[in-house]
């Protein structure tokens, strides 16, 4: 193995990986160190997303949402489907079988673009060297012109509510009960805990979420907030907020979660918990003292716009930044920084990066919401609509939820869209092209969208703007 790299990535998620492809796709000699071992003891690629987060809580939801439909949904279509069952084992197996899938293709990958990857632990030392620990063997040092740090995060550790073999778990064990509670608890209502919340009540959990904060879901628009929290009621989710959990016990397989909200101390019952409080930056023992890598008061690291830290040729990226937590935005900054390195100049739009929680209705948003215009006191307009009055949406069964235009009075150009509703997570992309070339709100008016489609209720909420949407009885205007 080579010694000496133009590129060593420390990390193989989302972002990682990605960044060392792209370096390879430049001509770079790149190596990618990754220490992450899955449940079958097994070096894997991937990151939290492919293997524990993004890729298998998205499996789950198919799968639970389309037995749903099943025993709730089929009969409206004139379907008789009396005995409906699911097999949690067969739905589990699926699940890892994706995993396996995504995993071995990220190698693959590697692999196909002359990456080396190095299975094992990564630490930049001084002088952008490279301690190498493989997971069998001994440390080595490698010597990199560029480092790029990928570490990603980790789940919050709950003090008051500590993981407990099967029974107290986290976002990852989550993804393993082989039966279906009867009652599930889940500390953290946030988009972990509301995804993975709606797979087991699917299937038959009685759910319930205990949120700390005294507003639902705060970073999305409030009109949308407000309407997934509807229809997550409707659906048997209970959830509480104000909830400040205050300790748990654990006795005879049960959990006793103790709480405090508006009206004292309160407690509650449940055969599994999750905690899913939220992610904090991996950065143990990821850099030396005297790497000149510096962490913010948050402990993510210190970097600039173009994710360069105070070293010289070192970068971090993804979830050990600042920024949202997202996958596609690691990704993205995984290939800028590759392409800055190379000699190119790059840059991400920041105010441009969807984000999207995969409930039912999915919710979905790109830019700032109404709250956000109204408090930093610009001239702004909003437009809405229902995809109640869509067709599409009615020949699906599928009408809960609205599309929300937020734009500037002045110039027109659109400042922020938000989708509760089917498909928002696709349907959100049409947004973020629009804003991603100044599109106004005009723009958008004079485009022909094909019928009957549910990218229409898009449209129709970008004409209500200005009061122009033809399928309401809504004229005015609403600021």
């Amino acid at each position: 193995m080579a010694k000496s790299f133009d590129v060593v990535v420390i990390g193989g998620g989302p972002g990682g990986y990605a960044a060392a492809i792209k370096a390879a796709h430049l001509g770079l000699n790149t190596a990618c160190i990754d220490m992450y071992i899955n449940k079958h003891g097994k070096p894997a690629l991937g990151g939290t997303c492919a293997n524990v987060g993004c890729i298998p809580s998205k499996a789950l939801l198919d799968s639970t949402w389309k037995y749903h439909e099943a025993k709730e949904g089929f009969e409206i279509h004139g379907i008789e489907a009396k005995s409906v069952k699911m097999n949690i084992g067969n739905m589990l197996k699926r699940k890892d079988d994706i995993v396996k899938k995504q995993t071995d293709g990220v190698a693959m990958l590697l692999k196909a673009n002359g990456v080396t990857w190095l299975q094992g632990r990564g630490k930049l030392l001084a002088s952008k060297q490279v301690e190498f620990t493989p997971h069998e063997g001994d440390a080595e040092v490698l010597q990199a012109e560029n480092v790029i740090l990928a570490a990603g995060s980790e789940p919050i550790k709950l003090g008051v509510a500590p993981l407990h073999d099967d029974i107290v778990v986290d976002n990852a064990g989550a993804l393993e009960f082989t039966d279906v509670p009867k009652k599930l608890g889940v500390i953290g209502g946030g988009i972990i805990g509301l995804e993975l919340g709606s797979v087991w009540n699917r299937v038959g959990s009685e759910v319930v979420v205990l949120e700390a904060m005294d507003s639902f879901l705060p970073m999305v628009d409030r009109q949308i907030s407000k309407e997934l929290l509807k229809n997550l009621k409707g659906q048997g989710i209970d959830v509480r907020l104000s909830a400040r959990v205050t300790g748990t016990t654990v006795d005879k397989n049960k959990v006793t979660v103790e709480y405090t909200d508006s009206e004292g101390d309160q407690s509650v019952v449940v055969d599994k918990l999750i905690v899913a409080v939220g992610r904090r930056p991996y950065t143990v023992d990821l850099f030396s003292a005297d790497s000149g890598v510096n962490l913010d008061e948050r402990g993510f690291i210190f970097v600039n716009q173009s994710c360069a830290t105070d070293v010289p040729g070192v970068y971090a990226i993804g979830d050990i930044v600042r920024g949202p937590a997202l996958a596609h935005k690691a990704t993205e900054e995984g290939v800028m920084v590759a392409e800055i390195i190379a000699g190119h100049t790059t840059a991400i739009n920041y105010d441009c990066i969807p984000s999207v929680v995969y409930t039912h209705p999915e919710v979905a948003w790109v830019g700032i919401t109404e709250e956000q215009a109204k408090s930093a006191g610009d001239d702004y307009k909003v437009g809405s609509f229902s995809f109640a009055a869509n067709g599409r949406a009615a020949a699906a069964n599928e009408t809960a939820g609205i599309v929300k235009v937020v734009s500037d009075s002045t110039s027109d150009r659109i400042l922020g869209v938000h989708i509760v509703g089917p498909q928002a997570s696709e349907l959100i992309m049409q947004a973020l092209i629009a804003m991603e070339f100044g599109a106004s709100t005009e723009d958008l008016q004079m485009m022909v969208f094909a019928h009957p489609s549910l990218s229409e209720v898009f449209h129709e909420a970008c004409l209500d703007v200005d009061g122009k949407a033809i399928h309401s009885a809504k004229r005015k205007r609403r600021k």
